[in-house]
């Protein structure tokens, strides 16, 4: 389970991470950021830096070194980071590498709802959706490999990892596809004729369902409709 911290925004980390290397004002922060790409392994509000740097210093993570002026310039506040600092971060680092943690996707949510939509819309996203990984992926690897020709792997071990992460979600979504397509998906006839009745559009209404329709215990009793006998 994720301790408490002081300081949670993972910007936090990255930025104790940065000042382990030297003294820094934000904004040298900010650029660094950008420059190495940081923003693609951590969401960042770039409009909350200053106060996740102002938080830092109020728990005594790191502390100013010096404010100085160059001309018409704003003043700026150059920090570095404490001893404090540097056992958080370390203990920080420790938690996250070390203790699984269970992390929720937008696609997991969408995957969680998906019945509301019918099985023929579902398959037809979810090509779409294997399309645009097998794209990102592809990219993704020759980006690797391009900068990894200057660029110690230590320093690429996280690109690596969601390119992984994102290899997987392909080849999970190629398999689901297989069963939709072929029609060997457990449910398939269920879920398409809850669809077909048109009762889940908040009304309450009880669904009938065709005989020979094989209905999950989940659902209880439903009524099926006789099949009308051959005259």
């Amino acid at each position: 389970m994720a301790k408490r911290r002081k300081v949670s925004n993972l910007l936090g980390l990255t930025l104790l991470s940065q000042l382990m290397e030297r003294p820094m004002y934000p904004y040298e922060m900010a650029s660094v950021l950008r420059e190495r790409g940081k923003d693609q392994a951590v969401k960042i509000n770039w409009g909350s830096l200053y106060t996740v740097v102002q938080n830092l210093e109020k728990h005594g993570f790191i502390e100013a070194v010096q404010v100085a002026r160059e001309g018409r310039q704003p003043e700026r506040t150059t920090y570095r980071i404490t001893e404090a600092g540097q056992a958080e971060l370390a203990d920080w680092l420790r938690e996250l590498l070390g203790e699984p943690e269970r992390e929720y996707s937008r696609f997991e949510a969408g995957l969680s709802d998906g019945a509301i939509l019918g099985p023929d819309e579902v398959t037809a996203l979810l090509r779409g959706r294997l399309a645009a990984l097998e794209g990102d992926n592809n990219r993704g690897q020759a980006e690797l490999v391009q900068v990894g020709e200057r660029v110690p792997r230590i320093f690429l071990i996280e690109s690596e990892y969601h390119l992984a992460m994102r290899r997987a979600e392909a080849d999970w979504v190629r398999g689901l596809l297989a069963e939709l397509d072929s029609g060997t998906f457990p449910g398939m006839d269920f879920w398409r004729a809850l669809h077909e009745s048109g009762v889940l559009d908040g009304s309450g209404r009880i669904p009938e369902f065709p005989a020979g329709i094989e209905v999950p215990p989940a659902f209880g009793d439903v009524p099926k409709r006789e099949e009308a006998p051959d005259s």
